[in-house]
């Protein structure tokens, strides 16, 4: 009893309790207490005040906050909501989506369908033709073009529609007009174009004006004129670098703010070229406009061991190396065996006949011509040129089935990789002209994935085996017994073979002959139904 009675008054004298409403009602005190009392050990007692719970009123600001924290408890979190720019839009009806189609500039050349193409989708805006106003004279006065409107030309001349293009070729992704629809569109469309015209001209070029060499120092040259760090030179020797920047000085930009707006306008600009005029006024911009020099230091190949080449070379190309105006101005003579008569003997110099009438001309290459439609129908004027160019064209295949390890230490020609390099680049432009006619409404990243999945090395060396062509492939015997065994190995060489078929039809029979293989034979965009 005197334990309880001293503990009573220790409470009484420690804690008090509050009559106020605290704002939390569920809020304790802990005190301890410490009892000092002679007896046989100290004792420590914890005691706990609760305040008592009290119904709040209804509208009672602290019952109304309590709710809110319960509520967020129970609640999921927030989710983010999407752009708008991927939110789905409702389609259109059908009327006003034929109206939209039957109106658009990319239906209205019939005769011209790839430039039709590359046109904007809708017609140009006042926003448009301020620009146009205001910086197309000076592009075009840079570029050395008349500075007449191109639409007084005739509807059946494919300049008419410069003006357009040209004006779409400026407009970047990282300006402001590029945030238009059909603006954005379009000059995407024209930079996925621009960018093969460019590879397929200098391919062209360097395998006429170096006869004798690989096309490995020939693609560091490329790259040394047309790489992304140098094209900035180039548009600032040409004075365009105000119209790609026309609020910033360009040097003082750093490299990722310079040099992708740079690259786009580059690529579109010559996609534009590349529509209107062909491929002679490509190398007149590329050579006098930006001043390109394929002899300067900075594009020059590094120096790799290379056996001397001892064989001919095509008289045409004999102790002079062939200028841009050679190029540009070259035209096949009437009578011509092949529809790129230079570019052949580029590829395939007289001196190779030797390798006529082997075994495999007269056990494996029929098979082939006939798996691949060879030779095709030509009206000639005389029939003796129709013969020697089939037999031509039995050579050049040879040629595309002998694989380097049989003849790289016999005779140091490069035809197989030469041919491999303009079938190569030849393919990568028809396939991007066949995107651009068949996906009118695609932007042109979209057509990029597109075709690089279409493309894909490895795709295309299936195409070529699924013919069983890669049966007649002639390798030494010792790369043979690596292959045999081992398709990691064996594959890529097939690659090169269909790349290289490319190139001999393209050189032989043209552009034609190049879609016809491409999507008759090989069909490499497997559409076509398949032999059960």
């Amino acid at each position: 009893m005197e334990l309880s009675s001293s503990f009573a008054s220790l409470v009484s004298d420690n804690i008090s309790f509050s009559s106020a409403i605290s704002p939390f009602p569920l809020q304790s005190s802990l005190k301890t207490l410490k009892l000092t009392k002679p007896t046989s050990q100290n004792l420590r007692i914890l005691a706990v005040a609760v305040e008592p719970q009290q119904d709040l009123p209804h509208n009672s600001p602290q019952k109304l906050l309590k709710e809110l924290a319960e509520r967020k408890k129970v609640t999921s979190p927030k989710k983010k909501v999407p752009p708008k720019k991927f939110i789905l839009r409702p389609p259109l009806d059908d009327k006003k989506l034929v109206d939209r189609f039957l109106k658009s500039p990319q239906l209205s050349l019939k005769s011209f369908p790839l430039l039709s193409s590359c046109l904007p989708p809708s017609r140009l805006n006042n926003a448009d033709q301020t620009w146009i106003d205001e910086y197309l004279l000076e592009a075009k006065q840079a570029l050395g073009y008349s500075l007449e409107p191109s639409d007084q030309l005739g509807d059946d001349n494919p300049a008419k529609h410069f003006d357009t293009l040209l004006y779409l070729a400026f407009q970047h992704p990282f300006c402001e007009r590029n945030k238009a629809r059909h603006v954005r569109a379009g000059h995407s469309r024209l930079c996925f174009l621009g960018q093969f015209v460019l590879e397929l001209a200098f391919c062209e070029f360097f395998l006429q004006r170096y006869p004798r060499e690989s096309p490995a120092p020939m693609r560091e040259r490329v790259f040394g004129l047309i790489g992304r760090r140098n094209l900035p030179k180039w548009i600032k020797a040409a004075s365009l670098q105000n119209l790609i920047f026309p609020f910033d000085e360009m040097d003082r930009l750093i490299r990722k703010e310079r040099e992708p707006p740079v690259k786009s306008v580059f690529w579109a600009l010559f996609g534009a070229i590349y529509l209107c005029f062909g491929f002679p006024e490509v190398y007149r911009v590329l050579f006098e406009v930006f001043g390109m020099d394929p002899e300067d230091k900075e594009c020059q190949p590094k120096l790799r061991r290379q056996l001397e080449d001892v064989d001919y070379v095509s008289v045409e190309f004999e102790g002079n190396k062939l200028t841009w105006q050679d190029v540009a101005a070259y035209k096949p003579p009437e009578d011509a065996l092949f529809a790129q008569p230079r570019l052949f003997r580029a590829c395939v110099p007289p001196g190779m006949h030797r390798f006529r009438g082997n075994l495999w001309d007269f056990d494996s290459r029929p098979q082939v011509m006939q798996t691949l439609g060879y030779p095709l129908v030509v009206q000639d004027r005389i029939p003796e040129i129709t013969e020697a160019r089939n037999i031509e064209l039995g050579l050049g295949l040879q040629l595309c089935f002998l694989h380097p390890s049989k003849y790289k230490f016999e005779h140091p020609r490069f035809c197989f990789e030469r041919l491999e390099y303009v079938g190569q680049k030849i393919q990568d432009l028809v396939m991007a002209e066949r995107l651009l006619m068949k996906h009118l409404d695609a932007p042109g990243h979209w057509l990029q994935e597109k075709h690089r999945r279409i493309l894909m090395n490895k795709f295309c060396g299936r195409y070529l085996r699924e013919k069983n062509l890669h049966r007649y492939m002639i390798y030494s015997e010792q790369v043979q017994d690596a292959y045999e065994h081992n398709r990691r190995l064996r594959n890529p060489s097939t690659t090169a073979v269909q790349q290289a078929l490319h190139g001999l039809a393209y050189t032989v029979y043209g552009k034609p002959d190049v879609r016809r293989l491409m999507f008759e034979v090989f069909d490499f965009e497997q559409i076509q139904p398949k032999s059960v």
